[in-house]
């Protein structure tokens, strides 16, 4: 390929990448924001056919998120068996950020059992890379191919490009997520500590008083207790 050519696919891809950027910030939740990375990828690596995002909580396997075929069954085996690129990418076990397995249809030494499951799954070839920010590790965006030798060299530099884009979107997502979380917290919060004055005359630290006692007596938390005080339950 001739190098006028290569610029102009790097060209492409980067217009792609800043359209990315701009669909990924419009999702308005943090799931969206997940479904979208994965769909992504599968739209925008060629030779992808599916894709999903895989993280690691207390040793156990969870999917975040998935686009095609393969990809909840590859989780699903690998955190059952304990082994596998993905399962190792999430949980950083080498220090590697990227992964990529040319062939999936050979025996892989590393991961004997997950590669064997692999290839009845009809997996021909595997990349992945690490979702993070500065501050924080999402998991890992992984990409299945049907054919070996669908991921070449330069899906290291096209993978670590749009991993990048995703886990900066991703965090924002988070971020929002949880500002609007703690916003409605306390509008509910609000709410019922209004309720609670007015039915029995207390001031504005006693009404917080009594949520507060509520949550740590009953394991509750606050949100949940003023919404019960909101819909005129009693969670005491």
């Amino acid at each position: 390929m001739s190098e006028a050519v290569v610029a102009v696919e790097w060209q492409r891809y980067a217009e792609q990448m800043a359209q990315l950027a701009r669909d990924l910030v419009s999702q308005d939740s943090v799931q969206a924001t997940l479904d979208e990375i994965a769909a992504s990828a599968v739209k925008l690596v060629e030779g992808c056919d599916a894709a999903g995002i895989l993280t690691v909580s207390k040793g156990r396997a969870v999917t975040l998120a998935v686009c095609g075929d393969m990809v909840e069954e590859s989780d699903r085996l690998q955190g059952e068996l304990g082994e596998g690129p993905c399962f190792d990418a999430a949980r950083r076990v080498d220090g590697e950020r990227l992964f990529r397995i040319a062939d999936m249809t050979t025996p892989q030494p590393s991961w004997p059992r997950f590669s064997q499951a692999a290839r009845e799954l009809g997996i021909g070839s595997m990349t992945g890379v690490l979702l993070y920010t500065e501050r924080e590790n999402f998991g890992a965006l992984n990409l299945y191919s049907r054919r070996p030798g669908a991921f070449g060299k330069d899906i290291e530099a096209a993978g670590w490009l749009l991993a990048s884009h995703a886990a900066v979107a991703l965090a924002t997502a988070r971020t929002v997520d949880q500002l609007e979380h703690a916003l409605e917290t306390r509008h509910a919060v609000g709410e019922a500590m209004g309720i609670l004055r007015e039915r029995h005359q207390l001031s504005e630290d006693e009404a917080f008083g009594v949520l507060r006692r509520i949550s740590q007596n009953h394991n509750i938390k606050l949100r949940d207790v003023a919404l019960h005080v909101r819909t005129d339950t009693d969670p005491a």
